[in-house]
């Protein structure tokens, strides 16, 4: 119930979140980051409610989070990771601690937006032992901990050692419980993030010109990015044959005549991130390329059709590679053909739980969001990849970009 709530006007939460547009950069391009609300203080206290709910529902007695994206979605701590452990603990009732260095102390609690006790450590100390230490002062330590899947072995293996009578196990449950479902607040950040992206691509394309490189590209799509208040993430351009490579190739690359251009970029807006792959030809198409092109497009349609509340993230991957298997691509995850899964989840990190992927048995709820990118990758000629991300509603699936309408006006 409290994940449908969250979500609860959504269609409407996008457009109340975003304020009318703000002046111009130099250049021309619309100050969009601007327009962000940042996330409020008692939706992170709904976050942290929502988990206590789901550890008590699981029988855990708290959950482990490093530094990252977790913990800044619980916390807004926004911390990095390096051999000295900052973390959170979050216990079933709700409380919060937090450990990290003496000497980071007062960094952390600038982005700290919750009331939470913080349990500084000496160099000589151990982070860990302060953790079980805490947890021990609130009756907790002897039943089951939950660690957050990209918690680092060394925090693991020191809290085992701190508390011998606790069982540590997955706190997917919980974590993947609140984060795989987005907020109004979410989406709508989300959907600022891809508004730059795409104003971004379309900037950047009518100035490529015949010999750039891929750094030439990228430099334009992030100047772009920056001007218009987003933080660029990655800017992926792949030129001619490196293109039936989905993540390229090392080799020279240069814009050439009836080459394809595929380009794979995204940002984030206070976190949140955007993902949204482009290809076209510089020149005019072979038919060919055309064909490729719109067969491809086709797929993501199969994808999108398939994806309804219920159904399995997997069955998503499934139509989609039949769909191709039937044009003669593949079969499964060959060449030529579609070698990487359908689509990723993504939100506060671009990758993230969880994905369109075969096998993957997760049900598509209200408030996911993935990536639909079935690339298709003819090694030794081009590759095709487009790719919008959609967030899942009641009655089924929403565009934050609008797909491309065709290879001579792929930005719509």
């Amino acid at each position: 119930m409290r994940r449908r709530s969250f979500l609860a006007g959504s269609a409407a939460g996008l457009a109340a979140t975003l304020v009318p547009p703000f002046a111009m950069a130099q250049d021309g391009l619309p100050k969009l980051g601007a327009r962000a609300v940042p996330i409020t203080v008692g939706e992170r206290q709904d976050r942290v409610a929502h988990a206590a709910e789901l550890m008590r529902s699981h029988d855990l007695d708290a959950v482990l989070v490093e530094a990252g994206t977790s913990l800044r979605y619980f916390t807004g701590v926004q911390w990095w990771r390096s051999e000295r452990l900052t973390a959170a603990i979050i216990t079933r009732e709700g409380e919060i601690a937090v450990v990290t260095p003496f000497f980071e102390e007062p960094s952390v609690r600038e982005t700290l937006a919750l009331p939470a006790e913080i349990l500084p450590w000496d160099e000589d100390e151990d982070p860990t032992a302060k953790v079980a230490d805490w947890l021990k002062t609130r009756g907790l330590g002897q039943g089951r901990i939950g660690i957050e899947e990209t918690v680092r072995y060394f925090a693991v293996d020191g809290l085992a050692a701190a508390l011998p009578g606790t069982t540590l196990v997955s706190a997917n449950p919980v974590v993947r419980g609140c984060r795989m479902v987005k907020s109004a607040a979410e989406l709508a950040l989300m959907q600022l993030a891809t508004d730059i992206t795409m104003a971004a691509y379309r900037h950047a394309a009518p100035r490529i010109e015949r010999g750039m490189g891929p750094s030439d590209i990228s430099a334009l799509i992030n100047g772009a990015t920056k001007q218009m208040g987003g933080n660029p993430e990655f800017a992926l351009v792949l030129l001619g044959e490196a293109s039936a490579y989905p993540h390229g190739s090392g080799r020279p690359q240069q814009v050439r005549d009836g080459e394809v251009i595929l380009l794979d970029s995204g940002c984030n807006v206070e976190g949140y991130q955007s993902d949204i792959s482009r290809s076209f030809v510089f020149g005019e198409p072979t038919a060919f390329q055309r064909q490729v092109w719109q067969q491809m497009r086709q797929g993501q349609d199969v994808a999108i059709a398939a994806a309804r509340i219920g159904a399995t993230a997997g069955s998503i991957d499934d139509a989609v590679r039949s769909f191709y298997e039937g044009l003669g691509y593949g079969p499964g995850y060959r060449l030529p053909g579609t070698s990487h899964r359908t689509g990723h989840g993504i939100g506060l990190d671009g990758h993230e739980p969880v994905h369109l992927v075969r096998g993957e048995q997760t049900r598509l709820a209200p408030g996911m969001c993935f990536s639909n990118e079935p690339g298709i990758y003819i090694p030794g000629q081009f590759g095709i990849r487009l790719e919008d991300c959609f967030w899942m509603e009641e009655d089924g699936p929403r565009w934050f970009s609008t797909p491309a309408p065709s290879i001579d006006d792929p930005f719509g």
